[in-house]
Parts: structure tokens; C-alpha cells; sequence
């Protein structure tokens, strides 16, 4: 009536397959994609590591000043001002959502709502406005 005779073996092959993933992947390195490097800019409004981890909070941080709180006024870092911006501001110097944000976003499978409202830039437009 329960069959225990197929059930072990069947949850055993179940449990390996299930498994198998894991471990054949064990121990293999992989590696982070490898960006486009902005035009003609050496430094961000902030570090490397907290762009690569938190730039979201710093874009809905600027969003809400600039668009909820009327807060408009640019960003001064090391004397240079940068807009608070998606657009005017990090795509001035990122100039390619193709080679930049989205080499990223899909090797994390993350697919943020920027392009929902805001438009991509056309690459060859802003390397010339980058130079």
C-alpha cells in the first residue's frame, strides 16, 4: 500500500537532482561583467563601491529632492558640479545604457523602472555632449 520500495529511491534521485546544480557549481569563480568606463571622467559623485552597491538609493534620493521637495541645485564633488539627474547627470557621463547599466542590471537580473519615464540616451549625441 506505500510502496516504501519506490518512494526512498525516488526521493533519493529527487534530492540529487535537486542538488546536483549546487554542487557541480562549487567552488567556481564567476565573474563580475566588465563595464564601459565613463568619457572623459575619473571620479563619480562618490565612491566606486557604494555606486556599485547603492547608486538606486542615491537616483531615488535625487528624484524625490529634485521632483517632491522642489531641491534642484547641482551636487559640487572634488569642485566639479554634477545635476541631480539620471539624465543630465550620470548619462552625461555614462554615455551608453547598453554598454553601462544594462551589462550590469542583467548579469544581477535586475530590471530597474528607470526607462519607464525617462528616455535612453542615443550614444553618438552624448559622446559628442561628453567631450
Amino acid at each position: 500500500m506505500y510502496d516504501g520500495g519506490k518512494i526512498i529511491p525516488g526521493l533519493i534521485i529527487f534530492v540529487g537532482l535537486m542538488l546536483f546544480a549546487f554542487f557541480n557549481n562549487a567552488g567556481k569563480k564567476v565573474e563580475a561583467p566588465v563595464v564601459a568606463k565613463p568619457y572623459g571622467y575619473k571620479e563619480c559623485v562618490k565612491p566606486v563601491e557604494y555606486m556599485r552597491d547603492s547608486h538606486m538609493e542615491l537616483l531615488n534620493q535625487w528624484r524625490d529632492e529634485a521632483l517632491r521637495e522642489g531641491k534642484r541645485e547641482p551636487v559640487e564633488v572634488d569642485g566639479k558640479l554634477y545635476e541631480k539627474s539620471l539624465q543630465n547627470g550620470c548619462m552625461h557621463c555614462h554615455t551608453s545604457k547598453k554598454k553601462f547599466c544594462d551589462v550590469c542590471h542583467q548579469f544581477a537580473s535586475v530590471y530597474p523602472y528607470c526607462w519607464d519615464c525617462h528616455v535612453p540616451p542615443q550614444e553618438d549625441m552624448a559622446m559628442e555632449e561628453a567631450k
